[in-house]
């Protein structure tokens, strides 16, 4: 039999406690394609057609920054890295900060160019330098997509430009969009360094750089994240923003104006804001498993994974965990075994399910170690008998 713990939920809330506010239109109204979700859990908030594909524009570019802040954060290339432009990247159309052939750059500036600007030509510019060519690089994104499950997504192109011959072929979706832009987001924090910059400049001050995400400047607590737009395509938005330590992001394809685009963004990521938390719940300090056979009497549990859950604001006063534990465990125990679950509920419904793992390994008593404390356990037998 396990032993079962109830106890009343300690938990951590990480945003205001108001009122559950309700979307001011309905989903299949703010865009042909849109998507909320969470950064830290993943959790889908809103969708309308969010699998299906479509041209994303310049949206594109949240996997080649993806790619890139990957680059530098594991050392292979460095943010005072010189890059120079190639005849093909100066030759790229669109959003650009002009690159001539042969400019030399550090990957800081192209990386706020891109992120900035929206710049082509320096998005052609870091796929030559990482991967030799713009297509050698379209294969690693594409690589990537399939990584993170981005079943919907196919890229022909570093840029989400469609001038090109097989430009009919660049697809992808809100929720793959929201994929790759939780993945940025979620391992790679420094690119907010560039995203939430509103405007700056390159070459020395010389050339101004004003961010194409008007959010960063309107929208209280934006991070990013990218926009994009081609007569194909509409105008499209992965949006981020952080409040209280919770950060969400809105997407849609195929808007018609960039003002509708905006106010879509924001009517969702309002909602996602208004109507949930995150929740971290707080173990008890001594939590434990006795051990058998060990060179320890118990062992001490941890969870095992990332406790945050998103919750409905109005479910905040009915949550409640349970722990349920192992009555006992013989040794060997071996670091993370689990040996319990923390649920957390609200009425009869699981809303998650922790696991609770060992802190440390305990190691199984030898034949000398237990007949040492066998003529031990004696001992102290004898000991009681003659006080008595």
């Amino acid at each position: 039999m396990k032993r079962v713990i109830c106890l009343l939920l300690a938990l951590g809330l990480l945003l205001l406690c108001l009122p559950g506010t309700a979307l001011a239109v309905p989903p299949e109204e703010l865009g042909k394609s849109i998507l909320l979700m969470d950064v830290s859990t993943g959790k889908v908030l809103m969708e309308n057609n969010a699998h299906m594909p479509l041209p994303p524009a310049s949206v594109t570019k949240v996997m080649t920054m993806l790619l890139i802040m990957e680059a530098v954060d594991s050392g292979r290339i460095h943010w005072e890295d010189t890059v120079t432009a190639s005849e093909a990247a100066a030759a790229k159309g669109g959003s650009q900060v002009y690159l001539k052939v042969g400019e030399c750059m550090t990957v800081s500036d192209m990386l706020k160019s891109i992120a900035v600007s929206s710049a082509n030509d320096c998005a052609c510019a870091m796929a030559e330098h990482l991967a030799g060519s713009e297509s050698a690089f379209v294969e690693q994104m594409n690589a990537k997509a399939r990584e993170l499950g981005m079943n919907d997504t196919h890229f022909v192109n570093c840029t989400g430009l469609d001038d090109g011959e097989n430009a009919g072929e660049h697809r992808t979706s809100a929720h793959d969009i929201a994929l790759m832009s939780r993945e940025l987001l979620k391992n790679h924090p420094d690119i907010r360094k560039f995203t939430t910059i509103w405007m700056d400049s390159i070459r020395g001050g010389t050339f101004g750089l004003s961010n194409t995400n008007k959010l960063i400047r309107f929208y209280p607590g934006a991070t990013g994240l990218k926009t994009g737009f081609t007569s194909g395509a509409g105008y499209c938005l992965s949006a981020s923003a952080a409040r209280d330590g919770m950060e969400l992001i809105a997407v849609i394809m195929g808007s018609k104006t960039s003002a509708d685009r905006n106010a879509a963004c924001k009517s969702m990521l309002d909602y996602g804001f208004a109507n949930y938390a995150l929740v971290t719940p707080s173990l008890p300090e001594d939590l434990s498993v006795p051990v058998t056979l060990g060179t320890a009497s118990d062992v001490a549990l941890i969870a095992g994974a990332d406790g945050t859950m998103l919750a409905d604001k109005r479910q905040k006063d009915s949550i409640q965990t349970d722990v349920e534990l192992e009555p006992s465990v013989t040794a060997p125990v071996s670091r993370g075994q689990r040996l319990g679950t923390l649920y957390l509920r609200s009425g009869d419904q699981v809303l998650s399910e922790i696991p609770l793992v060992a802190r440390d390994a305990v190691e199984r008593l030898d034949f000398r170690a237990l007949f040492v404390r066998v003529l031990r356990m004696v001992a102290m037998a004898g000991e009681s008998d003659k006080a008595s």
